[in-house]
Parts: C-alpha cells; sequence; structure tokens
C-alpha cells in the first residue's frame, strides 16, 4: 500500500514536466507574437496556394490530382473558392474576371460631379464637331432620294406606257366578230364541242 519516496519523486517530477508542457502550449497560444506569427503564416500559405492555383504548379499529375479534389471539396463549403478553382491555371479568366467586377463595381456607383460635367463637355465637343458631318450626311441622303423618286417616276411612266401600248396590241389582234364562235355551237346534250375530222 506504501509508495516509497522515489516512486513519488518520480511522479512529481513527471507531473511537473506535464504541467510544463501545458503551460508552455498555453502561452505560445495566447502569446500575440505567436498568434500573428499563425495568422501570417496561414495568410501567406493561402496566397501562395492560390498563385499556384491560377498560375498552374510543376508539381505533376499526383499533384494536381490533389489539387482538384482539394477544390472539389472547398467548392462545395465556399463559393470563393468555388471560382478560384474553375479559373486554376489561367491568368487570363483571372483578369476578366477581376475587370468585369470593377466595371460591375464602377456601374453601380453613382456618377461625380466632375464626370458629369466632363461627359457634358464631350458631348458639345462632339456636336460641335460633328454638327457638319450630319448636315453633309443628311443633303446627300436628299440628293439621293430626289434622284431615285427622279428614277422610280421615270420607270412607273415606262412601265404605263407599256402597258397601254400592249392594251393596243391586244385590240388590235384580236377579232372584232364574235359571231363564228356561237354559230358553230354546243347543241348537243353533253354539251361539248363536236367537230367532224
Amino acid at each position: 500500500m506504501g509508495t516509497s519516496t522515489e516512486e513519488l519523486s518520480n511522479d512529481i517530477a513527471r507531473t511537473r514536466a506535464d504541467l510544463e508542457q501545458d503551460l508552455d502550449a498555453l502561452q505560445d497560444k495566447v502569446s500575440p507574437s505567436a498568434i500573428m506569427e499563425r495568422r501570417k503564416s496561414a495568410v501567406r500559405g493561402r496566397l501562395a496556394s492560390a498563385k499556384d492555383r491560377v498560375m498552374g504548379t510543376g508539381h505533376g499529375v499526383v499533384g494536381s490530382g490533389q489539387d482538384a479534389a482539394h477544390g472539389v471539396s472547398s467548392a462545395t463549403s465556399n463559393a470563393g473558392s468555388a471560382l478560384e478553382d474553375r479559373v486554376e491555371g489561367s491568368p487570363l479568366a483571372v483578369g476578366l474576371v477581376a475587370f468585369g467586377a470593377g466595371l460591375l463595381i464602377a456601374g453601380l456607383m453613382p456618377a461625380t460631379k466632375v464626370e458629369a460635367e466632363g461627359a457634358q463637355k464631350l458631348m458639345d465637343v462632339a456636336q460641335e464637331h460633328g454638327q457638319p458631318v450630319i448636315d453633309q450626311a443628311k443633303s446627300a441622303a436628299q440628293e439621293v432620294g430626289e434622284q431615285l423618286k427622279d428614277k422610280a417616276t421615270q420607270a412607273a411612266d415606262e412601265v404605263k406606257s407599256s402597258a397601254q401600248d400592249s392594251v393596243e396590241r391586244v385590240k388590235d389582234e384580236a377579232p372584232t366578230g364574235s359571231s363564228s364562235e356561237s354559230s358553230s355551237g354546243s347543241s348537243s346534250a353533253g354539251g361539248g364541242n363536236f367537230t367532224a375530222s
């Protein structure tokens, strides 16, 4: 039942060592410098991982397969990481996505007073320099319209005179008497014309 003092001393020494390790771990967890160091290393790791996904890595097929498997599992948990996975190894796609996001954000922001004034000045300059071009285009369109109207009128007159000539020709060529057609007649019961051959 009794324990020797040596066993008790060893047990106390082990307990002290365990407590020392626990205190060191606890101090490491709550120390502000250790917290900052852990956060910095985590951010560096994420940035390196994102860079590898976007630019591609030289790990080979196994590494990219593992990255893809990791990407699939993280895509279900985070929509932002799903976008990263879709553009993996494609810096051009990343640039286009960033440009589109910037354009969308810029479109949602209201125009500033300076931008509105600049747009108005641009409109005034465009009207000032563009008005002569517009006037020339209108006059050219009117000239073309008048020429087309004249040509259409001439063509209509030609068609009209041609139609009148055709009517006159048909009248001249048509037989004037229709008595010969009615005398050869159709007096039979069947109603058909019979000619002797």
